[in-house]
């Protein structure tokens, strides 16, 4: 109870009448998050002035409890039960970050303990609000409700008794808050204001600077703050007051201003000055908290650098002095900043303590955990929460010293020991970029050397099966929430335990892509019912519809879908990516499995690609010692041979072997005067259609390596031993590559896309752009090719060396003629065996009116190259009608689902994000592939 409850109540019993007094409005500030316990007699008006002035759904009601476990709000013989069920909800808001709100009588000393206790076990604060209603006025409103008129007098009185033994013992029971209202009027006048906590400034987004532990090192602060951009104001004596930044940036210190260094009063000075003028903020460290006790006159020991903190303050006066203990006393233990994604606190805070206000929270803020033991040194062990951090904020501290700052579990630890004779460190926010000074000379001589083993530095652990077992929630950045299902979950680990590369090197999965809108088969430009079961022209106008005017259609090449991961040498992949000595990047299928068994013959490509890029001027144009590619590696036959020899092989030698014995037969029945003849030409049509489809996967595979060499001949020589029939399944156009390929000969890649470089995500970069980009890398290779003697071989498809360019081609989408363009190229392309284009928005990331998400690519496959998918005789007109009855509403909704999950992996990896949350992206594109969806979509 404050001061002027108690007076204030003191002069209402001096009257005797409590409700003779005129009502004064009355505020009652409520913490935003806490536990709000109302206090009153039966008959107060609790459950009124609850429904006023909070939500339905934060306001508890221990009658409502009752009717939940008895069906009977007045049972009072279920009460024990009812108030388990209430304090079990409780708990949940409360663990959720909910205002809660407890209407009960909550008259009895051991009913608000129990309250107490859980505000406490949850963090938050407790705040009572006692209705001090006239005994009268509780019987009158009784009466007036059925279900309670029956109450007796002395229940009231009772109530009315405890209330009055327990106003005066409210704070000391734990309540931090306690407001009392008396009399009906004031209840009527109060009015509840929720007060944001002070560590909740989630309405700051910056930018910031947060900077490391300081020490008393005021000299190297100002070179540091120089280094960020701010300008240091200086006071008559010179010395530094402030600093501003030119582009409003904020400085946010992590505590540890003071102690061992030589100059603990300049810190104070330049830091309180930049607080007090707003272009700082600071939380508490332990030696602050340690300072504000002494300069309050508790009884401290003068170690750990204290004793050189007061006696520089002793050549201060005394109202510097005074100034500083009000500012160290007033630091509060964290802030919650840029809509609750960055967590700034001296020596880290758990995903739970974040945004919360108890004793608990602030201990852990200033001085972390420790294990109970102590090393060798004889200083504490700290326990490594950061390890076992899996939070959506950003945690930036300081507290431990550790040689370098490292990202660990998307926690960052920023004290590098300047005090020590290491560095002084800030990280700018949101850019996650590292800025530091060294220190100018070792200031005070640590207790032990600095370790790797601190949270923050070195490796930190490795990835955790809790991050993607069972259903998961992936939070995206371009859809919000998506789910990831227990039973994708597993097949997914199945695949990534078992087959996948080193998750180092797995930054990235390309999404599925959706096949666009079934053709109805109508006559066309063209002329005549074409028979297409896609068709650009459902594309084109898919987009239209979707208010996408520009286009760009590419080639899409037959080949297996790749991610390439080059690095600009071994160093760079071992530094980034950790991985060990020989590994310069990787060469991945759209599953995470590695190309090649053959580490050499990933390093070969990798090493072309890596040259062609220099030679082009990438690294330099784009500021990067890495890239990530999404590409085609060709021919199809190179990874896909099991499918071809047992799935499509098998049909063509099947119907090779078939068809001549049969319609000989026929053609000799039919010369024979045998009316045969529908089934001669059915059986004629048939063998055309199969002749079509092996054709049509033949146009895919050629021989690879320079042992057999690749002629340009090889996937249209007749297939060997097809009169064995189907149980062979052999095509000499379908060649068993080795684990590793003698060389590169006839080997294809065809990048597509640019995803990321270091420090930044290049999906949102416009199709043509990045296409420009790759043209040049693509054109390269033939001055890579001469400056290192390697002439191609005769024969070699399409071009010399083994990067392929993407063909492609503008539309306007409201352009007729430019449509009727695209459909002739795209005729064009599929006449020639190609197997079709995707059709792309040249920008990236569109949406549409209303705010959705449009599809990043749709496939329009050709006709002949769909024989592959849908069978040799899919184009017959009863087929095709079948056919047309595709159900693409599952496939569009996964292509986007994992496309989000794509960007949002590759905006973890150029933020520098922990391993960790990169990968659990990646693992949800993973999961998300063992939805059930048709395969031939």
């Amino acid at each position: 109870m404050t001061d002027a409850d108690r007076t204030e109540y003191q002069d209402g019993k001096a009257h005797g009448h409590e409700d003779s007094r005129e009502a004064v409005r009355r505020t009652l500030g409520v913490p935003d998050l806490s536990l709000v316990v109302l206090i009153g007699a039966t008959g107060s008006g609790k459950s009124t002035f609850a429904a006023r002035h909070f939500k339905p759904t934060e306001v508890l009601s221990s009658d409502f409890c009752r009717g939940l476990v008895s069906d009977d709000e007045n049972d009072q013989s279920v009460s024990a039960d009812a108030f388990d069920v209430l304090h079990f909800i409780a708990g949940k808001r409360l663990a959720a970050g909910r205002l809660t709100v407890v209407d009960a009588t909550n008259v009895q000393s051991e009913a608000r303990a129990q309250l107490v206790r859980l505000a406490r076990e949850h963090d938050v604060l407790p705040v009572a609000i006692v209705l001090d209603v006239p005994e009268q006025v509780c019987a009158e409103r009784n009466a007036t409700r059925e279900d309670r008129a029956g109450i007796p007098r002395r229940v009231i009185q009772r109530h009315q008794r405890e209330l009055r033994r327990s106003l005066r013992h409210l704070e000391r029971e734990g309540f931090r808050k306690v407001h009392i209202l008396r009399g009906q009027a004031e209840v009527a006048a109060a009015e509840v204001v929720l007060e944001r906590r002070f560590n909740d400034l989630r309405h700051l987004t910056g930018p910031f600077d947060i900077i490391g532990d300081i020490h008393g090192c005021r000299s190297e602060l100002e070179t540091l703050l120089g280094r960020l951009g701010y300008a240091l104001e200086r006071d008559e004596l010179g010395r530094a007051v402030d600093a501003v930044h030119p582009q409003g940036r904020t400085a946010v210190f992590v505590g540890d201003l003071v102690d061992r260094g030589p100059d603990s009063p300049g810190v104070l000075r330049l830091v309180m000055g930049m607080v007090g003028s707003g272009h700082a903020l600071c939380v508490s460290g332990n030696h602050e908290n340690k300072l504000g006790r002494y300069l309050k006159g508790r009884k401290v020991q003068h170690t750990h650098g204290l004793a050189e903190t007061v006696a520089q303050l002793e050549g201060e006066d005394e109202a510097f002095r005074a100034e500083a203990g009000t500012f160290v006393q007033g630091l509060v233990s964290h802030y919650v900043l840029d809509g609750g994604g960055l967590v700034v606190c001296h020596a880290g805070l758990p995903e739970k303590y974040h945004g919360r206000t108890s004793g608990r929270v602030r201990s852990f803020a200033m001085y972390g955990d420790t294990t109970g033991e102590t090393d060798e040194f004889g200083l504490p062990v700290r326990y490594p929460w950061a390890e076992d951090y899996r939070g959506r904020a950003a945690v930036v501290y300081g507290h431990t010293p550790t040689p370098r700052a490292t990202w660990l579990n998307n926690t960052i630890c920023l004290d590098t020991g300047c005090v020590f004779g290491g560095a002084m460190t800030a990280l700018r926010w949101p850019e996650r970029e590292l800025v530091d000074v060294a220190a100018e000379r070792v200031w005070y001589e640590p207790a032990k050397p600095l370790a790797t083993e601190a949270p923050g530095g070195a490796d930190g652990r490795p990835l955790d099966l809790d991050d993607v077992a069972g259903r998961r929630i992936v939070e995206t950045r371009q859809m919000g929430r998506l789910a990831v299902r227990e039973e994708n979950a597993a097949a997914a680990l199945e695949v990534m335990s078992r087959f996948a590369i080193d998750p180092r090197l797995l930054p990235y999965l390309p999404p599925t892509m959706a096949p666009c809108a079934t053709s109805k088969g109508q006559t066309r430009d063209g002329g005549g019912d074409e028979g297409f079961l896609e068709h650009p022209a459902e594309a084109f106008a898919g987009y239209r519809a979707d208010g996408v005017r520009e286009v760009v259609c590419e080639e899409k090449h037959m080949g297996s879908r790749a991610v390439v991961l080059v690095c600009r040498d071994e160093s760079v992949a071992g530094e980034r990516f950790g991985v060990p000595k020989g590994v310069s990047g990787a060469l991945y299928t759209r599953t995470g499995r590695p190309f090649f068994d053959d580490p050499e013959t990933t390093e070969r490509i990798l090493r072309r690609v890596g040259a062609c890029v220099e030679e082009a001027g990438l690294w330099a144009e784009l500021e990067t010692d890495w890239l990530l590619l999404d590409a085609e590696l060709m021919p199809w036959s190179l990874k896909a041979t099991g499918l071809l020899r047992k799935q499509y092989a098998a049909v063509g030698a099947a119907s090779g072997a078939a068809f001549p014995s049969v319609l000989g037969a026929l053609e000799a029945a039919a010369a024979r005067g045998v009316e045969v003849g529908p089934l001669l030409d059915r059986q004629r049509d048939r063998a055309a259609d199969a002749a079509a489809f092996t054709e049509a996967y033949r146009r895919y595979c050629w021989r690879v390596g320079a042992t057999e060499g690749a002629t340009e001949g090889a996937a249209e020589e007749p297939a060997e031993g097809a009169a064995e029939g189907p149980a062979s399944g052999a095509d000499p156009a379908v060649a068993e590559p080795s684990g590793g390929l003698g060389d590169l000969e006839g080997v294809r890649l065809a990048p597509f896309q640019l995803l990321a470089v270091q420090g930044r995500s290049l999906a949102g970069l416009p199709h043509t752009e990045q296409l420009a980009l790759i043209d040049r890398t693509v054109a390269a290779e033939g001055a890579v090719l001469s400056r290192d003697g390697a002439a191609p071989r005769d024969g070699a498809r399409d071009r010399p060396g083994l990067l392929a360019t993407t063909r492609r081609i503008l539309v306007d989408t409201e352009d007729a003629a430019s449509v009727a363009a695209g459909v002739r190229w795209w005729l064009e392309l599929t006449a020639a065996g190609g197997e079709g284009m995707v059709v792309k928005p040249v920008q990236a990331l569109v949406r549409t009116a209303d705010g959705r998400l449009v599809q990043p690519g749709v496939k329009c496959r050709g006709r002949e190259y769909l024989r592959i998918i849908y069978g040799p005789e899919y184009t017959r007109p009863e087929n095709l009608k079948r056919l047309r009855v595709r159900h693409l509403g599952h496939k569009r909704s996964l292509a986007l689902r994992e496309y989000a999950l794509g960007l949002e992996a590759l905006d973890r990896l150029a933020e520098g994000e922990p391993l960790w949350r990169v990968h659990e992206a990646v693992f949800a594109v993973l999961a998300l592939e063992s939805e059930p969806v048709d395969p031939r979509l």
